[in-house]
């Protein structure tokens, strides 16, 4: 396995890239105050983008995913805790595909 520069430079330079977009946005919130509607807006954006990335791989699961997803959301609002909620919803997507591998 031979290690080629142009390929080395593309994974250099998206770390760069990101590295510099992640502190750019610190480095822009703590020069200036944010509007309270920009406030409001960041304050909602982690649920935003974690809806995007879970939402399409609960389709994909079908009804199992729609039962992971219920079981994870009856967990969370039950104990507050993000690790039981995930082990909720893990478990019942293997228990369902285990289910489903007997029938």
């Amino acid at each position: 396995m031979t290690l080629r520069w142009d390929v080395l430079a593309a994974i250099l330079g998206m770390a760069l890239a990101s590295y510099a977009l992640r502190a750019g946005g610190y480095a822009i919130l703590r020069a200036t105050k944010p509007s309270r509607f920009a406030q409001a807006m960041l304050n909602h954006l982690p649920g935003c983008i974690f809806v995007a990335f879970a939402l399409p791989a609960l389709a994909a699961w079908g009804w199992k995913g729609a039962c992971a997803a219920l079981a994870v959301l009856a967990v969370m609002a039950r104990t507050r805790s993000y690790v039981a909620a995930i082990g909720a919803g893990v478990a019942v997507v293997w228990g369902l595909a285990l289910l489903a591998a007997r029938w």
